[in-house]
């Protein structure tokens, strides 16, 4: 089986051999740049599986490199981890609305950075065909489990691999709250307390994508999210 492969885009330099050593003793390869740009065009030039980004990097930053990315066709499937200092929620925010797959806030540990990226390497992995129907429906809305496509009115919406795995979560639980922590645990793939907020952004994301539907996804206040019947 050939190794995944992991951009990483850090100026730090002790970060970068940290993680280096780290995600090749994991089994990964590594790619590493110090500079924004050449982040950018390593990412478009080698295609790789999982794109690690600081957000404060010199020549453009890992926000505007993650918004370039999931603009471009040939880019926009490959998911993004953002590393963000404590206490720039507001960058931390603005980075999941631009379709990256999760945030890491510094200082971390870097295994469970590998651990991170192993959840969103699972989630953005091929569906494997079930032997049974794999459609969900309501009304027009049908999401195609197999064919990993979401249809409005026979209209295919896109949505990230995130976006498709939280709508089902939800649809197939129609009718039942399913808790911030039990979606982390299905969807992401891991528990950890603090980043209930990851969830908060994807399901405003995901309203966002599927219009009037968007109106069956309630809010339970403080406990998590439920698609209405």
């Amino acid at each position: 089986m050939m190794a995944n492969t992991i951009l990483l885009v850090e100026d730090d330099e002790d970060i970068r051999q940290l993680l280096t050593f780290t995600f090749e003793a994991a089994g990964f390869d590594v790619i590493t740049r110090a500079d924004g740009q050449e982040g950018l065009d390593a990412a478009i030039a080698e295609i790789p599986d999982v794109v690690i980004l600081d957000i404060m990097l010199p020549s453009i930053s890992g926000l505007d490199i993650c918004k370039m990315l999931k603009r471009k066709a040939e880019t926009e499937s490959i998911p993004v981890i953002m590393l963000t200092a404590r206490g720039e929620e507001v960058d931390r925010v603005v980075g999941l609305e631009l379709g990256a797959d999760d945030y890491v806030v510094k200082p971390f540990s870097p295994r469970e950075l590998v651990l991170r990226v192993r959840a969103v390497l699972k989630r953005n992995a091929p569906v494997e065909p079930a032997a049974k129907a794999t459609s969900l429906k309501m009304d027009g809305l049908v999401v195609d489990m197999d064919a990993y496509k979401v249809l409005i009115d026979g209209e295919e919406v896109l949505l990230t691999a995130t976006e498709f795995k939280l709508l089902a979560e939800l649809l197939k639980n129609k009718g039942r709250v399913r808790t911030r922590d039990q979606l982390l645990n299905t969807v992401w793939g891991y528990e950890f307390e603090g980043y209930a907020r990851t969830v908060d952004t994807h399901v405003r994301r995901l309203r966002q994508k599927i219009g009037d539907y968007a109106k069956y996804i309630e809010t339970m206040r403080g406990v998590g999210y439920r698609f209405k019947e």
